[in-house]
């Protein structure tokens, strides 16, 4: 049974990398779940792959285009249960890792998946990477799938007021950047359905950096290639891209997961002061002894997953949370 699941595992990914190079625009194929397993197997042999397995009760739709720019097509799945409710779900955009330059949103399905059986609609979607389009076509692309999605959403028995992003890593740092320009007028996009909102109701930031520029960030050679130079060459570039800069009164109620590796963490302590001055929800776990890249892998999934359903259960749903203090830091 377990050298079964090992060649799903393996199958599935090496799959998803063949369908990735079938493309026509620059990408870096390094940064998988494949290649995430093979750097933590040996410093953590506990570690086991989570695969991608609808639950009973949750359907999903596929390569679902929600941009064109030219001959482009950008695409994102949709996870959702199946069951009517008159109330509409809650949604989730899902925002994959990989340093704004890898990774896919097909390394976001088993969360996605989990997420839709717990009753929200997941939506995992695709963004341009920095080999393709630099800073900040990819908070363009997010933005834009969040008005697609609220278009849509009597597809799917979405309740359009609340919506939350989720992301991880890069991903975080963008779910972080969206959440916090939330009607700013600030990295607005061009395209269709410009008459519905791409504002959020709650951010999920795991492990993703909030300030770029930060006596505790060590972001280098990868953020410069996205984010067009250096700090030093491009400042308010960096500035721009850190979410810290652009939190405060109207920033939503906010969740971080954070592994072990303190870099990671820069800028979320001074943002949890920002979000207090405001009276603003938010919850803050570290998940001690981790890898960067935990939220792939058992057994850190399914916390991950608990305290992400936990979250928004409480913001989305009124259900108290398993925590029984506000704003608590583990």
């Amino acid at each position: 049974m377990k050298k079964t699941v090992y060649l799903l595992f393996w199958c599935w990914l090496l799959g998803g990398t063949a369908v990735a190079q079938r493309v026509d625009f620059p990408r870096d194929t390094s940064f998988t779940v494949v290649s995430a397993f093979k750097n933590i197997k040996k410093q953590y042999p506990i570690v086991k792959p989570v695969l991608p397995k609808l639950p009973a009760g949750v359907k999903s739709k596929e390569n679902i285009v929600y941009r064109s720019l030219g001959q482009r097509a950008l695409h994102l799945d949709v996870f959702y249960p199946a069951k009517k409710t008159t109330k509409g779900y809650p949604g989730v955009l899902l925002i994959h890792g990989g340093g704004w330059r890898a990774g896919d949103k097909s390394m976001e399905w088993p969360m996605a998946q989990q997420l839709a059986a717990q009753g929200y609609i997941a939506v995992t979607a695709e963004y341009r990477l920095s080999l393709e389009a630099p800073y900040p076509a990819a908070v363009h692309d997010l933005k834009a799938a969040l008005r697609w999605l609220r278009a849509h959403g009597q597809d799917y028995n979405l309740d359009t007021s609340k919506i939350a992003i989720y992301g991880t890593s890069a991903g975080g740092q963008l779910a972080a950047l969206v959440g916090t320009t939330n009607g700013s007028g600030m990295l607005e996009e061009q395209g269709e359905y410009r008459s519905r909102s791409n504002k959020v109701q709650a951010i999920v930031d795991v492990d993703g950096v909030l300030a770029f520029k930060h006596p505790e960030s060590k972001e280098g050679t990868v953020a410069a290639q996205w984010l067009g130079g250096t700090s030093e060459e491009a400042p308010d570039t960096w500035a721009q891209a850190s979410a810290l800069t652009h939190t405060g009164k109207n920033t939503p109620p906010v969740l971080f997961i954070a592994s072990s590796h303190l870099r990671f963490h820069a800028g979320k302590a001074d943002m949890i002061k920002i979000l207090e001055s405001h009276g603003i929800y938010y919850e803050s776990y570290l998940i001690p002894d981790t890898p960067h890249t935990f939220w792939l892998f058992e057994p850190w999934f399914k916390p991950t997953l608990q305290y992400t359903v936990n979250f928004l259960n409480k913001v989305f749903k009124g259900k108290p949370l398993a925590t029984s203090e506000k704003n608590k830091t583990k």
